[in-house]
Order: structure tokens, then C-alpha cells, then sequence
């Protein structure tokens, strides 16, 4: 993607380091290796986002947005005419896409740092542990399922998801994955029933 010169300069960067973490990771990424690939030196890095881990986090959050079918899995959930397992389902379509696998690979180097170098990452370790939990929370309240039994199966589910994922950049067994999340599916529905009803 060229240049655009209308873009202010820490979204050049942003979009440009985006672009840089999802082909190369970070694990071995310095500011001065950055810098010299997108155009730019470390002091300029440091000056508009302040670390290296604030870039790291912000990185992903600019990647993140690049994956709209990934953002498309919350927006099925919340699709209230249609019975949840079926809603699961098709939402774990969405997060298991082909394209998405770039963003799973490098969001699964940075988990792996940060829970590694503790203190370094707290705000993106913040952000996974409750920005999917929290959406998919909300889906259920929304399907009638109270607190605290919400969050609970929604936790579940965001485990079973983090995990699925992991299985799929690791052994790339699509199938597998999608028999794991259906019967998985089938039996959060139940209970989502249960507490609603009860």
C-alpha cells in the first residue's frame, strides 16, 4: 500500500509497523531494525508511542482492525434470531478464516512474550483477557442468559477459542477445530438455555 501523505505521521508509522509485525513477528524486532525498514529511526518511534511495548500493543490493535471477518465473529453472536449453538458455530467460522491466520500467528508470539516479561505488556495482557470475554458476555445477556452465568460460559468459550486457534497455527487441522467447537457449541447452548430459563 503507497504512502498516503494525509495521513498524520504516528498513523504512517502505526499502519506501516502493522504491516511489518505481521510479516516478521516481533520477537526479533529491535526500534533501530523497525525503524530502518519503514523509513523512520527509534527516536521517533520512542517519541510518538513512548516504548517499545506500547508499539508492539498498538501494532496489533492497527493489525487487528486489517481482519474484518475476525470483528464480523462478535456481530454473528449478537444475531438474536438465530439459536445460539447455530450462532457459535458460524461465529467460529469467522475467527478460524484462512486470512486471519497472520493475526492469530503474531497474536500468539506477542501473548507469549508478554506473559513471559511480566510488566512489559500489561495493557495488551488487560485487553485479552477481557475484550472477547466481555463481548461475547453481552451476547448472552442478550440472549436472555443472566449474570454472573453470562460471564462464566463466556469465559469458557474465549478459552476454547484461544485454544482452538492455537491448534490451528500449530497443526492446521481445520476440521478438527471445527468438531471441537461444535460439539462445544452444542453443550454451552444447552446450559445458556438452562440459565436463562432457570
Amino acid at each position: 500500500m503507497p504512502d498516503s501523505p494525509d495521513l498524520p505521521e504516528r498513523d504512517r508509522l502505526l499502519r506501516l509497523t502493522a504491516d511489518y509485525v505481521l510479516e516478521y513477528g516481533v520477537a526479533e524486532m529491535t526500534l533501530r531494525r523497525l525503524g530502518q525498514a519503514i523509513g523512520t529511526n527509534n527516536r521517533m518511534l520512542l517519541y510518538y508511542f513512548g516504548s517499545k511495548e506500547e508499539l508492539i500493543s498498538a501494532a496489533l490493535v492497527e493489525a487487528g482492525g486489517r481482519f474484518l471477518i475476525l470483528a464480523r465473529a462478535f456481530a454473528i453472536l449478537d444475531e438474536q434470531d438465530r439459536p445460539l449453538a447455530e450462532r457459535i458455530m458460524a461465529a467460529w467460522d469467522a475467527v478460524a478464516a484462512a486470512e486471519n491466520l497472520p493475526f492469530h500467528r503474531t497474536f500468539f508470539e506477542v501473548l507469549g512474550l508478554a506473559a513471559h516479561r511480566r510488566g512489559r505488556f500489561d495493557a495488551f495482557l488487560g485487553s485479552v483477557g477481557s475484550d472477547w470475554r466481555d463481548q461475547v458476555a453481552a451476547s448472552l445477556h442478550g440472549s436472555g442468559v443472566p449474570e454472573p452465568a453470562a460471564s462464566d460460559l463466556a469465559q469458557e468459550l474465549v478459552a476454547l477459542w484461544r485454544g482452538l486457534q492455537l491448534d490451528l497455527i500449530t497443526s492446521g487441522d481445520r476440521a478438527a477445530t471445527d468438531r471441537a467447537n461444535a460439539a462445544a457449541a452444542r453443550s454451552l447452548a444447552e446450559r445458556a438455555l438452562a440459565a436463562a430459563v432457570g
